[in-house]
């Protein structure tokens, strides 16, 4: 019988509703969980008790009313700590934001309330969100459920931990290259990169809302892809501060028999661990099994995309960085220094406006090579990353082993602006998760969700980690 914590989102929506289980019942059982293992994993910066019992309380009094709940009546979730909650700490895990409080919600924490969502606290991600370690001088290691010697992953970290550890039923990350797909497979949870402007960005910090704000985006973490396509329904609409955001419907998700999926391949894209290949080709079985048509799918212009990538999340935005830590130094994280200095080489010279916009046209015509190519393969089957979770500490940004390196297979993503959905699907020889993504073409989130749905459904059940 599964323990009530790792019940899906769904399904514990189901049983408060059927009044089988309460929402104060569900809210403490929750609060003891973090009690328990907050001390060990270090997931959370914010945990607001009294609040989610006074949130419960009234989604309990509407029930036995019976009055009309939302979606998420009663159900707990937590949201990653560089998203605006009022009278929360906002630090994106920087020393440098520490007394950063805000005093409204962000429009995604609204409509999570909308649907009756009980807001636990928030969770820890690496300094300024640009690491996928989650480690930061403010509140220190986040560490994995699967084992503690080992990183969960960045820069939702905190998001994927305690998701994974059953101190959260749900919640929402965000992503500039991998941010939430990568600590997704490393903690063996799932993870939606949506289309940007599909979850509106407003509230976020860094900000998304600017001339480049299809970069990074918010999006759904749950322990099913079920989790995320009912949380994706709750957040997804447009808003007027995200210029991106979209009033775009639900797509067809109707996939037939002979959809063609391709299994990404490219020289760009670096070597992967055997244990990766190998969960890639077991997610590719099950999927033809189900009737899908599988195919090898060669993009031989990532080597660019990437080049791209980084100039953005690297150039563009360490240098919008410098306003805020110009004579603060001395406060910042070794990880986010590292970061700095790759971004930012000395003697690189400032960013000029005519390189952005030079910069900005080549993405364009990189997009529209990809989607051209997609045209009539729709989906893509490929890693998360080049290997399971590494060791705390062994995760860097230097040439030839770093991130630029092991990552590639997520932040193309953010490049080209595709949604992409982890979901695990096996488990290494150390015991750690490896998953797998699917990847959509822009605005056609549901059908990637569709599918990973369906081969989450032939891999089996769900498997939590054996830590307790």
């Amino acid at each position: 019988m599964t323990a009530l914590h790792y019940l899906s989102l769904r399904e514990l929506a189901q049983r408060i509703r059927n009044k089988e289980l309460t929402p104060q019942e569900v809210v403490e059982h929750y609060l003891r969980r973090i009690r328990k293992l907050q001390p060990e994993l270090n997931a959370f910066v914010q945990v607001d008790a009294d609040g989610a019992r006074r949130q419960s309380h009234r989604a309990g009094e509407a029930l036995l009313r019976g009055e009309a709940t939302g979606p998420l009546s009663g159900v707990p979730v937590t949201v990653k700590s560089s998203i605006d909650v009022a009278g929360w700490p906002c630090a994106a895990g920087s020393l440098l934001r520490k007394e950063n409080l805000p005093s409204t919600d962000a429009p995604l924490v609204e409509r999570l309330r909308r649907a009756g969502a009980v807001l636990l606290g928030n969770t820890t991600t690496s300094e300024f969100l640009m690491a996928y370690e989650t480690d930061n001088r403010l509140t220190g290691k986040t560490r994995n459920p699967w084992n503690p010697e080992f990183s969960s992953g960045g820069s939702s970290g905190g998001e994927a931990a305690a998701i994974a550890s059953g101190c959260s039923a749900g919640g929402i990350g965000s992503d500039g290259g991998g941010s939430i797909r990568v600590p997704a497979a490393f903690c063996g949870v799932c993870g939606l990169k949506p289309t940007p402007g599909r979850i509106p960005s407003t509230g976020h910090y860094p900000a998304a809302n600017s001339a480049f704000g299809w970069l990074g985006v918010v999006g759904p973490m749950a322990r099913t892809v079920g989790d995320l396509r009912i949380l994706l329904e709750v957040l997804a609409g447009p808003d007027a501060g995200d210029a991106l955001s979209s009033p775009v419907q639900a797509a067809d998700v109707a996939s037939g028999n002979k959809l063609r999926i391709g299994i990404l391949e490219g020289d760009g894209l670096g070597r992967v661990s055997p244990e990766t290949q190998l969960a890639v080709r077991k997610a590719a079985q099950l999927l033809a099994y189900q009737g899908f048509e599988l195919e090898p799918f060669r993009l031989d212009n990532l080597e660019r995309v990437l080049e791209l990538w980084w100039f953005f999340f690297g150039t563009v935005v360490g240098e919008l960085f410098e306003g805020e830590i110009r004579g603060r130094e001395e406060l910042l994280s070794p990880i986010f220094e590292e970061y700095l200095g790759a971004a930012r080489p000395r003697g690189s010279g400032r960013m000029s406006m005519l390189q952005f916009v030079e910069m900005s046209a080549a993405r364009d015509r990189e997009r529209q090579r990809i989607l051209e190519a997609m045209g009539d393969v729709p989906l893509l089957l490929s890693p998360v990353c080049a290997a399971p979770a590494f060791r705390h500490g062994q995760g860097s940004y230097k040439p030839g082993s770093g991130y630029r390196d092991t990552m590639r297979h997520s932040q193309w993503l953010n490049l080209a602006g595709f949604p992409g959905v982890a979901v695990p699907m096996e488990i290494s020889s150390e015991g750690l998760p490896v998953g797998v993504q699917i990847i959509g073409r822009p605005y056609e989130d549901e059908l990637a969700l569709a599918v990973a749905e369906q081969l989450e459904a032939a891999r089996g059940n769900w498997v939590a980690p054996g830590f307790d």
